[in-house]
């Protein structure tokens, strides 16, 4: 019987659940979990390491790793073949003082005050 898998700490929803290019033939979406959004958000767009992403979203590195793995496939798949993407689901759970403005748990305010993000 395989383990349990971890719920994986998110900030936030994205401002956009939704991307397709201009002409779509009823091509089936690319579906990217909130788990994997979060990865790229915080790997690629707020510029953490694996090992901080690990941290905020209270993972193991190598999850980390395996998340940004199948998320960067899954984003070349809607580019390469030019189908709709749509971010849902996962074994996610959000984070609440985000909200309240103090969040120190997760580390969003350091990400967030950046200023290179603009999910509220």
């Amino acid at each position: 019987m395989p383990r349990p898998q971890k719920c994986r700490l998110v900030c936030a929803m994205p401002n956009t659940n939704r991307f397709s290019p201009d002409r779509v033939q009823n091509e089936e979406p690319v579906i990217l979990r909130l788990d994997e959004y979060e990865a790229i958000r915080l790997i690629d767009y707020a510029g953490l390491t694996q090992a901080e992403c690990a941290v905020q979203m209270e993972i193991a590195r190598t999850t980390v790793t395996a998340i940004y793995d199948s998320a960067r496939r899954k984003l070349a798949q809607s580019i390469v073949e030019g189908r709709p993407l749509t971010i849902a689901g996962g074994n996610v759970q959000m984070c609440k003082r985000r909200a309240q403005g103090h969040c120190t748990h997760c580390r969003c305010h350091r990400v967030f005050a950046k200023g290179k993000d603009s999910i509220s």
